[in-house]
């Protein structure tokens, strides 16, 4: 509570600063204006370091602490990251601070993420109550590129050599105030397929002559069905689900090809690979069956992202610290969604969490990526507490 009241001070500020952002939303690794205004954000607040065009427009500021100027002397380090990226989305809102782009907008809360980080950034640097050294990680490309990988192969840990790294995203349908988490694995891996279906064309007059490829192909989204319901482990998530069926120029003609695009999503990576086997064998085989072909292209995305148990326990004492332990569910239910923090995660032990962005019906309450979408200014000062009572936690001042 003392550290929300300190930050209670420059919330306002801190306010303006988001909604500039989400009214210059920027797509991914175009972040230009947000690295600039993010960088220059950190000088004035008096952090040690700042370093820019980190996988293109990432930002890493560094606060070390002990005292005015960084006088502590302890090795240990941190890193708290934050995604800057909007996606390609015309919004709906008609606030003053909607978005000022067409086509583009701040639907994930990017915006807030930023905004949160920064205001850590500020308490940080004037309080500098921990022992150690602060990476601050602004991240490019969260929504598509995977800006996480791409900041860690431009030698991020590297050149940042911290022992744990932590994150966290907004969560509509949680109260704001309200901190949620898991250990182990939290959010799934993301990958996306394409079939290719090759049958024989002909008029729908005279089907026998030909080869459809719409019949073969709903035949392979029917048995792809079986992948999850009968070749899965009950007992381990996964999903596979067939977005998009593209075929056909006209009424009467059956066509030469049909594609089938879809995603795959499980948390364990014995399953993700029995996923994408069992999606070609499946898909050649019935396809085999009705005298046609079918090629399959599939595309690893993000890993799952995956919490350390001891992370995880440190900030939930931090989250305790922030919001109060009432307020705290450290046994959150995994999520499906997927994050390209797992590639974070997947070089450094640490912890993702979700953060309260309001109910349905309220400030914050409507759905990630709705063109309806806002950040929730009210969850501002928790976030901000959270990362400084996480700091403070990870890297105590010596008694």
């Amino acid at each position: 509570m003392a550290i929300r009241d300190d930050v209670g001070r420059y919330v306002d500020d801190l306010v303006a600063i988001r909604r500039d952002l989400h009214a210059h939303p920027e797509l991914a690794f175009e972040e230009r204006r947000t690295a600039r205004l993010v960088a220059d954000t950190l000088r004035a607040y008096g952090v040690d370091e700042v370093h820019t065009g980190i996988a293109g427009t990432g930002v890493v500021g560094v606060v070390r602490g002990g005292g005015p100027g960084g006088s502590g002397r302890s090795n240990r380090a941190i890193g708290l990251r934050a995604d800057m990226d909007a996606l390609p989305i015309t919004e709906r809102n008609d606030f003053a601070h909607r978005s000022g782009t067409d086509g583009r907008m701040h639907a994930c809360g990017h915006d807030g993420h930023t905004t949160m980080l920064l205001g850590a950034a500020r308490y940080l640097a004037d309080k500098r109550d921990f022992d150690g050294t602060v990476y601050l990680i602004f991240q490019p490309g969260e929504e598509r590129g995977g800006g996480g990988r791409r900041m860690i192969e431009a030698g991020l840990f590297e050149r940042f050599d911290c022992q744990s790294v932590y994150g966290m995203h907004n969560l509509p349908g949680v109260e704001v105030g309200r901190i949620a988490m898991r250990a182990g694995p939290c959010m799934a891996s993301s990958d996306a397929f394409r079939i290719r279906v090759t049958g024989q064309g002909g008029h729908g007059a005279w089907p026998h002559l030909a080869r459809d490829p719409v019949v073969v192909g709903a035949h392979i989204v029917t048995a792809l069905q079986a992948i999850v319901s009968r070749l899965v482990d009950p007992l381990e998530p996964a999903v596979l689900s067939v977005a998009k069926f593209e075929t056909g120029t006209a009424f009467n003609v059956i066509p030469d090809e049909a594609t089938l695009i879809g995603t795959a999503r499980s948390f364990d990576p014995d399953t993700r690979t029995l996923i994408e086997g069992e999606a070609r064998r499946i898909a050649a085989q019935v396809a085999t069956a009705f005298d046609a072909r079918a090629e399959v292209a599939f595309m690893r995305g993000y890993p799952a992202t995956i919490n350390s148990d001891e992370e995880t326990r440190v900030a939930a004492r931090a989250a305790g610290l922030a919001v109060g332990d009432s307020n705290l569910s450290s046994d959150w239910p995994a999520q499906m969604g997927a994050e390209d923090f797992a590639y974070m995660l997947e070089k450094r032990p640490g912890c993702y969490i979700w953060l309260g962005n309001g109910v349905d019906g309220e400030a914050g309450g409507n759905s990630l990526h709705s063109p309806s979408y806002d950040f929730n200014d009210s969850a501002i000062p928790h976030g901000v507490a959270y990362w400084a009572a996480l700091v403070e936690t990870v890297l105590p001042k010596a008694a």
